[in-house]
């Protein structure tokens, strides 16, 4: 059965045909059509630079993948630059480079996404060279296994090296009991070991298909002027059945957890503490947007209630943030975390938090917070179109996580219309859970054993190296994601 991704526009699949979202509520003022074989396009156009930001995205993770599979969503982004029967192993990016441009991919639970920045006039040669890639990926031992050795590496130095890192996987692992959110998108080192090309081709012919991929170009082009082009090229590929995404549901949690993490390479000790919570689509979806507004309230800059708090008034921390993950696929996350002062009490910190949280379940927000809030939030909603890359990603993550053109483009409204009161009950029924999961990264305690080193072996340098996910100039983040 074929995954369904949102409708962008009114009519068949089989249709050509452009279309806008109402006036009433434009952002980005985009043109949509969708080719036969069932791929979705977007177009946001800016005449500001003969520049484009062209961006192939699919509705595939790594929450995607088969039990004991894990990382192989990220290892197959790897392979897609091995090449194909037209295009040699690596060629991909060297082509882009030498034509003034740059590349490169990300995995995320939801997603996986290519893009390219590149000169108006090359265009056309991008597309050409992403279809061919959907289309003809091939494969040898050659290429596959010295990469895994990459991906394993990569795993050692951002991981296992990092203690932030490793709390971070920690706590994804017992706040999602059951879900795949809770297996980190790079994968298991175990599991990543057991990854070959038959996995990677398994998961390509499975996922990579134009009826499950969404183009979203941006930039100097009209939709009239791409169409001619993503028919030609993206048009000529043939759509595939696609499995369903079939995710399990997370079971209730009756307890809270607490995760702590000694390294000696910690030099500043910090804790945070992480609730499930609503996203657009999943679970109470109507507290999404009022959690966003709360989330500027409470973590908007240096004039936000807790820096004022604690940063400003009381001195007890040296950092503090509130944060609301919005745009998942399943549920989302919210989270606060906090550092404390040099030297300062992380027990003492922790229960300052705490009296913020409490203090705001009892006495809420103010209607005057809720309105400052909407302002700022909706102002730099207005800034965004000026960014060449952030329309492509708000509206490839919310094409591929169960939204719409229009729901991006209906955000502004969306906000204004969020009360006082809604804020205030979103932030009860999150907050007030008691399911959440405590983590505290602390130095190695004094007089500790130190493990022994391991030798580890070196892997083959690669044009692509991995690092988290650049976070779109837009009001929809990505999520992490690694990027190659």
């Amino acid at each position: 059965m074929a995954l369904a991704l949102p409708v962008l526009l009114a009519g068949t699949v089989g249709t050509v045909a452009l279309s806008a979202p109402p006036a009433a509520a434009r952002v980005f003022d985009p043109e949509t059509f969708t080719l036969p074989n069932g791929m979705k396009v977007v177009v946001v156009t800016n005449r500001r630079a003969p520049v484009v930001s062209h961006m192939v995205w699919y509705g595939v993770g790594s929450a995607d993948e088969p039990r004991g599979k894990s990382g192989i969503a990220h290892f197959l982004e790897h392979l897609m630059f091995k090449g194909t029967d037209e295009i040699k192993p690596g060629e991909f990016s060297r082509t882009i480079a030498r034509n003034g441009g740059r590349d490169n991919a990300f995995t995320s639970y939801d997603y996986t996404a290519y893009f390219q920045n590149i000169a108006r006039d090359r265009l056309e040669l991008v597309m050409r060279m992403e279809a061919d890639r959907m289309a003809d990926l091939q494969l040898t031992d050659e290429v596959v296994t010295p990469e895994r050795s990459v991906i394993m590496e990569e795993r050692r130095q951002r991981t296992e090296n990092e203690p932030g890192a490793r709390l971070q996987e920690l706590l994804s692992a017992s706040l999602w009991v059951h879900h795949p959110y809770g297996t980190p998108i790079i994968g298991w080192m175990h599991e990543i070991e057991g990854l070959n090309r038959q996995d990677a081709i398994d998961f390509y012919r499975s996922w990579y298909a134009p009826n499950n991929a969404v183009l979203v170009v941006a930039g100097d082009v009209t939709a009239a002027e791409l169409r001619p082009l993503a028919e030609k090229y993206y048009g000529a590929v043939k759509p595939r059945e696609v499995p369903k995404r079939v995710r399990v549901k997370e079971p209730p949690v009756e307890s809270a957890r607490r995760v702590t993490l000694r390294d000696d390479q910690v030099s500043q000790p910090s804790w945070g503490r992480t609730w499930k919570a609503p996203s657009y689509v999943q679970g109470a979806s109507e507290h999404a947007y009022p959690l966003q507004v709360l989330e500027t309230i409470m973590s908007g800059g240096a004039t936000a209630r807790l820096y004022r708090s604690l940063v400003v008034e009381q001195k007890i921390a040296a950092g503090v943030s509130l944060y609301y993950q919005a745009d998942a696929l399943n549920l989302g996350t919210l989270g606060v975390s906090a550092t404390p002062v040099p030297g300062g009490d992380l027990d003492a910190l922790e229960k300052a938090v705490e009296a913020e949280i409490a203090k705001l379940l009892k006495d809420g927000v103010t209607a005057e917070e809720v309105e400052t809030a909407k302002k700022r939030m909706i102002a730099e909603a207005t800034y965004a179109r000026d960014s060449l890359q952030g329309p492509a990603y708000a509206f490839g993550i919310a094409l591929t996580t169960g939204r719409t053109v229009e729901d991006v483009e209906a955000w502004p409204d969306r906000v204004k219309a969020v009360t006082q009161e809604q804020v205030n009950a979103a932030a009860r029924a999150v907050l007030a859970q008691t399911d959440h999961v405590t983590g505290l990264l602390l130095p190695e305690a004094e007089g500790a054993a130190k493990p022994q080193a391991q030798a580890r072996p070196t892997a083959p340098a690669t044009s692509h190296p991995s690092a988290q996910t650049p976070p779109p100039a837009s009001q929809a983040p990505a999520a992490g994601g690694k990027t190659r």
